[in-house]
């Protein structure tokens, strides 16, 4: 892969990766972070890539590097940072995308970023097992999974508006 090359695969890929992982981690200095990790580890890697297969490649770096980035931030928590509003809960919301999004947030990391992939990014099952590690089937059952919790939790459209 060509310097110009390498420039191309950044100028075309940089916002969906971006979006992808600001959607998860919800840190934009985070995830510009992981974003210029991804690169980085996509430079030194990028004469073993597969011509074609820069965007699956680039994505899987990109989640493994916010999982590995959710899992360190969940064992560093302080008693400082807790806030007594936050165990408390005002039920009534007139933002659909607000909404949803915090719909989003109560589901486990493995299925928001399944369910991120497939219906925020468009990306097919088999593309998305092969960006998390996961089989197939397991990206299938996650989805499901996910969809149902989302289900539930949203209820119906009247009852959120």
């Amino acid at each position: 892969m060509t310097i110009s090359q390498f420039n191309k695969c950044v100028d075309d890929y940089s916002d969906n990766l971006y979006r992808f992982v600001l959607k998860n981690i919800k840190d934009e200095e985070k995830a510009k972070d992981i974003i210029q990790d991804t690169f980085e580890k996509f430079w030194h890697k990028k004469d073993d890539v597969q011509p074609g297969k820069e965007k699956s490649y680039l994505f899987t770096i990109a989640y493994h590097a916010f999982i590995d980035q959710t899992r360190r931030d969940k064992k560093m928590g302080s008693f400082k940072e807790v806030k007594e509003e936050d165990f408390f809960e005002n039920s009534h919301y007139s933002d659909l995308q607000e909404v949803l999004h915090q719909a989003i947030n109560q589901l486990p990391e493995d299925q928001k970023a399944v369910i991120m992939l497939r219906d925020y990014e468009g990306y097919a099952y088999d593309e998305i097992a092969e960006i998390t590690g996961l089989s197939e089937s397991q990206v299938k059952v996650y989805i499901f999974r996910g969809r149902k919790f989302l289900q539930q939790y949203l209820g119906s459209i009247e009852q959120v508006l």
